[in-house]
């Protein structure tokens, strides 16, 4: 597995794999889609490059926390109001590397 790094990161690319710090993530917020109803919320991620918004989405809210280390597998990017994010695929993993200590 080849991780890129967060500055090679385009719009429009699929199966990102990258690592990074977890700097904050958002108040989980309520949103209709078009699957109906649904939880989300924003972090942001950066490592050694740069940072990049991540989009969490329903069981994904709550799994991470500012200050930990995570590896994103099978992402994908898009630009949303102008900003490049990245969300997580449903083939795709967000895993907690190493917990901040509290």
């Amino acid at each position: 597995m080849v991780r890129m790094k967060i500055s090679q990161i385009r719009p429009y690319m699929e199966g990102i794999d990258i690592e990074g710090e977890v700097i904050s993530v958002s108040k989980p917020r309520e949103v209709n889609t078009r699957y109906g109803p649904a939880r989300v919320a924003t972090a942001i991620i950066q490592d050694e490059s740069g940072s990049i918004r991540l989009t969490l989405w329903r069981q994904q809210v709550g799994t991470i926390r500012a200050g930990d280390y995570i590896r994103i597998t099978n992402a994908y990017a898009r630009e949303f109001r102008g900003k490049l994010e990245l969300s997580v695929s449903r083939r795709g993993k967000i895993e907690v590397i190493r917990r901040r200590k509290r």
